[in-house]
């Protein structure tokens, strides 16, 4: 049976726990180093599951509790099992589905208007939006964070929530759920702000900016320091920045999308490709100690 290198890491990169558990589970496979990288090689066979392994322990496993059948372990994880090591990502997802369920996804304005970033009343046919620095002076700091949480359609949160779901649970399972939820906050603080500058006073929201940033993130992060944990499906950076190129032409507006709040998406993956920069840099930095 053939073999393939599933994993390719810095020489700095400590794989003694994860050979270990490797080893305890009986998976036949070998490392060896090459051009300045230490390569682990398996069959051909059990790669993704490997590769998967990897990512949930990659330190091992320290409190030995994978004493189970090879054939049990090196499965890809259910949706249970993963929910286990993402509970903030399905938190923040969980707080916007309550908050689709009681805003009926944009249709009830007077529950609605407690997660804009301005507050406003209804007069008649128009809306009325009121200063943010009013809003701040009563309190309402939530206001800064809390439009990621609505969404306008069932389409808008799914298409939001799937994404979220697949890079949030990457980056904690890399840095960890208090890490994911302030890169999140500071996502939305920024993207949210980035849009009201460029659009006024507007209704919008959505978890497409933080989206952006967490796609930024992993992008930056996984160029400066390598990890399988970031190393997101081929394609889906080319797709995101494509869709991000036509939202900004009009085009999907055009074509009853309805408004694309752009300057939220730019935004967020600047932002993002900033913290992934910092945070890239500072752990090569600590690889290399």
């Amino acid at each position: 049976m053939s073999t393939v290198a599933v994993l390719r890491l810095p020489l700095t990169a400590d794989l003694s726990g994860f050979v270990k558990l490797l080893q305890r589970m009986q998976v036949p496979h070998r490392v060896s180093e090459e051009a300045g990288e230490q390569v682990l090689w398996v069959p051909d066979n059990i790669s993704e599951d490997v590769r998967s392994l990897y990512e949930r322990f990659p330190a091992g496993d320290p409190d030995q509790q994978l004493d189970i059948p090879l054939a049990q372990t090196l499965r890809r994880p259910g949706f249970v099992e993963q929910l286990r090591y993402s509970k903030a990502t399905a938190a923040v997802l969980l707080l916007c589905l309550i908050v689709g369920a009681v805003t009926l996804l944009g249709e009830n304005l007077d529950t609605m208007r407690w997660f804009t970033f301005l507050d406003f009343r209804v007069v008649g046919e128009y809306i009325h939006f009121k200063p943010l620095a009013d809003s701040l002076a009563a309190g309402q700091w939530w206001r800064l964070v809390t439009p990621m949480l609505i969404h306008f359609g069932f389409l808008h949160l799914a298409m939001n929530g799937m994404w979220y779901w697949e890079l949030g649970r990457r980056i904690e399972a890399r840095q960890g759920s208090i890490n994911l939820i302030g890169l999140t906050l500071l996502f939305s603080l920024v993207s949210n702000y980035a849009q009201y500058y460029y659009s006024g006073a507007n209704l919008f929201g959505g978890l497409s900016g933080v989206l952006y940033g967490l796609l930024g993130h992993c992008w930056i992060f996984q160029l400066l320091s390598p990890n399988p944990a970031y190393r997101l499906p081929r394609g889906v950076l080319v797709m995101m920045l494509v869709w991000l190129v036509l939202c900004m032409s009009g085009l999907i507006s055009m074509i009853g999308f309805g408004e694309i709040a752009n300057a939220a998406h730019v935004g967020g993956l600047l932002i993002g490709c900033f913290t992934g920069l910092l945070g890239g840099l500072y752990n090569r930095r600590k690889l290399a100690v």
